[in-house]
Formats: structure tokens, C-alpha cells, sequence
């Protein structure tokens, strides 16, 4: 196009259009008239503008590889997570193996003796509740748990009910100074009372002053009336200890409980007692003697060796 008077004034025309239509375009915002012909001609060359400026603009692709690569750090990152989540995962599932175990032998001994009962998990200790040998269950009166109940565990005597939330209960642990419950002997049916004596063994007080009784001997609870607080044949322990009896009314016992009372984490309360007082069946079985081996030897003599009652010199 040739620089003369006509295109001169053509290209002044077009530029005031231009300012024209920029100024439309601006006054009139969203409802601009022109912004449908922005996106159809956006629409048109849109993708080939962005085709353009991926080909011709190193720095944008760096900046693009940059944030993937933060993409993939962030990735990285939840990958470890989740690593480390399947690692703990892993322990709670030897946690998991551990309390189906104790679940299992609960139910065996619940079985064993008739007991209808409510599981319940350990949620606190007694240092919450005055230092008293104390735990707290997450079960309450909403469970059928009342006053006086029976726990036990899959080894035996846990405690009784003290107190009753609408969601969890105070156990007294059978191991605490203020703790009291009537005993029976295995097989001699001698009658006496254990008391706690906290980290050291239950103290049994037998009623028969010259009951014969030896370390191994067994005891379950004797039950009480109407079954509350305690329920009759759960296993209490082993005499550890015999007193001398001395000439005393009663004879004194050391006995170490089935129950350990620093390691509980599922528990039952018994909320229906049985029909029948089980007796021993509760009781675990006894544990098979491991016999003592025995060893022969037999000495045979040399032929130069002297025959019984005869001298080397009579030889």
C-alpha cells in the first residue's frame, strides 16, 4: 500500500474505530457488545495461541516443570505417609492380635462358668481417682452395668463395680487395701477371705485354723448373696506362702492372683450370674510335671583291675 492522502486518512479512521470500540468495550463491561466476537474469536484461537506460546516460551515450560516436580515431592511425601501409616498399622494389628486373645480366653472362661457378660475396654487408671487401685471401663448404665457386679477377665477375679456412669464404671481391683471377698479352696472346700495388699501377693485368711493346705493350692471366689458383689467359681490364685498356723483360730496365706492388675485391657462385667455354682471347672488346668530325667551308668572293670576282696598280690 502506497504512502498517499487517501491511506493516510484510512489509517486515521481506522485507529479512531479502534479507540471507538475500546471504549464501548470498557463502558460496557459484562454486557459489552463486542464480547461476543472476543469469544468466538477466542474460541478460534485460543488453542492455537497456547500451542504457540508452549513452543516458544522455554521459561514458562521450566516454571511448569518446576510445579510438577513440586507435584511429585508433595507425592512423594504422601507416599511416606502412608508408609509410615502402614507401619503403625501393622503394631496395632499385633495390639488387635493381642486383645482378640484376651477377648477369646474372656469368652472361654465365661463359657466355662456360665457367665453372662459385658465386654468392656480399660480407658483410665485409679491415679485419676485418688491413688487407689482403680480402673475405668467404657461401659455404663446404658450397658446394664450396675453397682456391685462381678469383673473378671480371661485369668480371673478383675474387681467389683463401685460406681456406674451412664457410659463407664469405677472397678475396685481385687488387689486394693479396701478390697475384701469370700474364698474357697480347690478340692478341700475351706472357706476363708482374700484381702488386697496392693503390688504384694493377696492375703487369705482361712477360717479352719488347721486346714491342711501347701503351696500349688488353688482358690476361687465362694460367691456371695444373691450373687452381688461377687459371683461364685471365678478363679482368685495360687498359695504362694503358708503361714504357721501357731496354735491361731485362723491360718494366714500368701497368694499370688491369676490376674496381673498392671496389664488389663479387656475386661467382663458379669450381669447375669449362673444357674449353678461351677465349682473348679473355671480353674485353668494344671500344668503337666516336666519329669526328671534319669541316667543309668554302668561301670565295667579292666582286666587289670583287682577282683573284689582280692589284693593286687594274690593276683
Amino acid at each position: 500500500m502506497r504512502d498517499t492522502k487517501e491511506s493516510r486518512l484510512l489509517l486515521v479512521l481506522l485507529i479512531a474505530i479502534a479507540f471507538a470500540l475500546i471504549t464501548v468495550d470498557i463502558r460496557g463491561g459484562e454486557d459489552s457488545p463486542v464480547d461476543g466476537a472476543r469469544q468466538a474469536a477466542a474460541t478460534v484461537f485460543g488453542p492455537i495461541e497456547d500451542g504457540v506460546a508452549g513452543a516458544v516460551d522455554p521459561v514458562g515450560n521450566a516454571i511448569s516443570a518446576v510445579r510438577d516436580s513440586g507435584d511429585r515431592h508433595d507425592r512423594l511425601a504422601e507416599l511416606e505417609r502412608e508408609n509410615a501409616a502402614l507401619k503403625a498399622e501393622l503394631g496395632s494389628d499385633d495390639r488387635n492380635r493381642s486383645r482378640l486373645a484376651q477377648l477369646n480366653q474372656l469368652l472361654n472362661v465365661a463359657g466355662e462358668g456360665q457367665y453372662g457378660i459385658k465386654g468392656a475396654e480399660v480407658i483410665a487408671i485409679g491415679a485419676a481417682q485418688g491413688f487407689s487401685w482403680t480402673i475405668t471401663i467404657n461401659a455404663g448404665a446404658s450397658d446394664g452395668i450396675k453397682r456391685d457386679m462381678t469383673v473378671l477377665n480371661g485369668d480371673g477375679l478383675v474387681g467389683r463395680v463401685t460406681t456406674v456412669g451412664p457410659n463407664t464404671a469405677t472397678v475396685l481391683l481385687a488387689n486394693d487395701p479396701d478390697f475384701t471377698v469370700g474364698t474357697r479352696m480347690e478340692a478341700s472346700d475351706e472357706l476363708g477371705f482374700a484381702s488386697g495388699q496392693g503390688d504384694r501377693p493377696l492375703r487369705v485368711e482361712l477360717l479352719n485354723g488347721k486346714a491342711e493346705v501347701k503351696e500349688g493350692d488353688r482358690l476361687v471366689t465362694f460367691g456371695s448373696q444373691a450373687d452381688r458383689p461377687f459371683v461364685p467359681g471365678v478363679p482368685v490364685g495360687v498359695v504362694s506362702r503358708v503361714d504357721p498356723s501357731g496354735g491361731d483360730l485362723t491360718r494366714t496365706l500368701s497368694v499370688t492372683p491369676y490376674v496381673s492388675f498392671t496389664k488389663l485391657d479387656i475386661v467382663g462385667v458379669v450381669v447375669e450370674a449362673p444357674k449353678q455354682d461351677p465349682r473348679d471347672t473355671v480353674l485353668p488346668d494344671k500344668p503337666e510335671p516336666t519329669p526328671t530325667p534319669t541316667v543309668t551308668v554302668t561301670v565295667t572293670p579292666s582286666a587289670e583291675a583287682p577282683l573284689d576282696g582280692q589284693s593286687e598280690q594274690e593276683q
